[in-house]
């Protein structure tokens, strides 16, 4: 009789999910996917920045795509020349700073409050929260509660008003709820009180979430400029998103062009991509640094089914 051949060893196992056909192929288009999502994404914004350093008159002809063409500074120039620009960019940096840090420590004391299921009215400090997220007293009432507090002219007119975000609340209130009840109690049992066990136990396992509450808060402070807008009169306390604005109003306002200057059409034609450009940078800067944190946090903080 002959002897049955052996059959190779692993011959009889099947392929890992990792080596098979469908795994590859789905590795191809998943990278051809994210690749045509980058490149939407980036498009827009390079374009942008081309359009920043490009002369008037390309920009007026639509030549600009990718790459900029007459290249031009005098817009740059102009703005950064101003020392009302520095000084205005230094308020912003000072309100997004403070506004920032008042609204995480509310945020997360509110949180951390909610977060406890035994607290008694709990669905009431809910019901308030979620109150102000769909409805608002309206223009002219702020207007009117801001300047009676005194408020107006000060920092406070742009921190206090939108001190909470109802959404970033909710975000923060579903982390504390997932985290391990065993561990309050054990610091309770040491002797740690409601402060100590916030402090010393909760916010050190929290830092993905805070990061990401830090960068939510610090983009709306830092792009907001319909609230000093409003409640500000003196151009020195103005943040740089109304300076720019009113760049743009100015630079846009010129009603005939055949007595402009060169100056003044080449700053008119590329104001706004200056303007974004000047404005997103400091963001750009910032956000490598807590990119780490911002899915992890967000995740952390969701439902979980």
């Amino acid at each position: 009789m002959r002897r049955a051949r052996r059959k190779p060893r692993g011959a009889d196992r099947a392929p890992s999910p990792e080596t098979s056909r469908g795994y590859r192929i789905f590795q191809v288009f998943n990278a051809l996917i994210l690749a045509g999502v980058v490149v939407v994404t980036l498009y827009p914004f390079v374009n942008i920045v081309a359009q920043s350093f490009s002369s008037e008159g390309a920009i007026t002809a639509g030549h600009v795509n990718l790459v900029p063409h007459g290249f031009n500074l005098t817009t740059y120039k102009k703005v950064m020349s101003d020392s009302e620009f520095w000084q205005n960019y230094r308020n912003t940096v000072l309100y997004t700073v403070l506004a920032t840090a008042i609204s995480m420590v509310l945020t997360t004391c509110y949180a951390y409050v909610l977060s406890k299921k035994h607290l008694k009215g709990r669905k009431v400090l809910i019901a308030i929260a979620l109150f102000t997220m769909f409805f608002n007293g309206g223009l002219i009432p702020n207007y009117v509660l801001v300047t009676d507090l005194g408020l107006r002219n000060s920092v406070w007119a742009i921190v206090l008003p939108n001190a909470i975000s109802v959404f970033n609340l909710l975000i923060m209130k579903s982390f504390f709820e997932n985290l391990p009840a065993e561990l309050e109690e054990a610091a309770a049992v040491d002797g740690l009180n409601t402060y100590g066990i916030l402090g010393r136990i909760v916010l050190p396992l929290s830092k993905a979430v805070l990061a990401t509450m830090v960068l939510f808060y610090a983009v709306s402070f830092w792009n907001s400029w319909f609230s000093a807008f409003l409640y500000m009169d003196r151009s020195s306390l103005f943040p740089v998103t109304v300076y720019l604005r009113n760049l743009i109003a100015g630079a846009s306002g010129g009603t005939d062009q055949s007595a402009a200057s060169d100056a003044a059409l080449q700053i008119a034609s590329n104001i706004q991509a200056v303007t974004i450009v000047l404005t997103v940078l400091p963001i750009l800067t910032v956000y490598p640094f807590v990119q780490r944190y911002f899915v992890k946090g967000v995740m952390l903080g969701a439902v979980k089914g």
